[in-house]
């Protein structure tokens, strides 16, 4: 098959990348700074040779949207927003224009358009969205919002020959560096994985390895649309899931930070405490219920796996750079 990931640079374009090149389909990635081989310029707004790679490719598979890794200051909740909405009209102004359009489009969403809650989990059937929270802050619901929008610009899109599909994402943790899952080890190893404001509010996540395999389901099962959670099916409190990573790790101990601890750390990694504090209890309701099968429905054998494969990364280039020195 041919494929087509517009923002396929970042963390989950390259571990679809890497996966789908493997599996033996024709990648053809969208960036605005093309380097390699396979990657065509865009600028996610506006016409331009890149609609010819879309003109008879069997699925497209959009990822473009400002990183979330920042400050939540109004100017970059406006980017957020412009970046998504904006990507997703012109990806779908190109599936409407081609003539072999796709079979199948998946559009990037976030399991962040739910509400912030510990009472129940949120499927795609009975979940709550998110927005009107009390007690949260007031910019959380513009992050809802954004995800509203993204989903309503891929689902107004005219493409009635192209299945759409959303995918409502939890983090997607992989052991390639600069992820989420870099960033939580490091805190780990550093001492730093405890609690963060009592730690009850839950983690959503999905293992790389299952992200692949459901976007791969979800290409083949042509009778599936609309919103679709990628999480495993057991999110866990944050003090649970820094504790299960600290053990895959061996680090004993995990020094716990208060609210305020955490926005004086957020400030310092120029991120937002939004990601540490929003309760994101996510399942995967429609995914089971088709019959997807998890290879790591656990986090302690997903966090076990990931540390291993980590630690064989680092190792191979122990070994690596041992022989270049041997050499020189």
């Amino acid at each position: 098959m041919k494929i087509v990931i517009p923002g396929g640079t970042g963390q989950v374009g390259t571990i679809l990348d890497r996966a789908l090149s493997a599996a033996g389909h024709e990648v053809v990635v969208l960036t605005r700074r093309p380097a390699h081989e396979r990657e065509v310029a865009w600028d996610g707004r506006t016409w331009g040779p890149w609609t010819e790679e879309i003109d008879g490719s069997d699925v497209v598979i959009n990822l473009a949207g400002r990183s979330v890794s920042c400050r939540y200051t109004p100017a970059n909740l406006r980017a957020m927003m412009d970046s998504r909405v904006h990507s997703t009209e012109i990806v779908g102004e190109a599936i409407a224009a081609a003539a072999r359009p796709p079979g199948v489009w998946l559009q990037m969403s976030t399991a962040t358009v739910y509400a912030h809650r510990f009472d129940a989990p949120n499927d795609e059937a009975t979940g709550v969205i998110g927005g009107s929270e009390p007690d949260v802050p007031d910019y959380w619901s513009y992050s809802v919002e954004i995800a509203r929008a993204w989903e309503r610009a891929q689902e107004v899109a005219d493409t009635p020959h192209t299945r759409k599909v959303a995918l409502r994402s939890a983090m997607v943790m992989s052991p390639d560096r600069g992820g989420v899952f870099d960033v939580l080890l490091r805190l780990a190893r550093l001492g730093l994985g405890g609690p963060v404001a009592g730690g009850g509010q839950y983690v959503s996540w999905i293992h790389d390895r299952d992200f692949v395999r459901a976007v791969e389901f979800l290409i083949e099962r042509d009778d599936l649309r609309g919103p679709v959670n990628l999480a495993a099916p057991r999110p866990l409190p944050q003090r649970a899931f820094m504790r299960e990573l600290r053990s895959a790790w061996g680090v004993p101990v995990g020094l716990p930070a208060t609210r305020a601890m955490a926005e004086l750390g957020a400030f310092a990694l120029r991120t937002d405490t939004e990601l540490l504090l929003k309760s994101r209890r996510v399942v995967p309701g429609r995914l089971l219920a088709e019959g997807f099968d998890f290879a790591y429905a656990d986090w302690p054998e997903a966090a076990g796996d990931l540390v291993r494969r980590r630690r064989g990364d680092r190792d191979r280039a122990g070994a690596e750079g041992a022989l270049v020195s041997g050499s020189s």
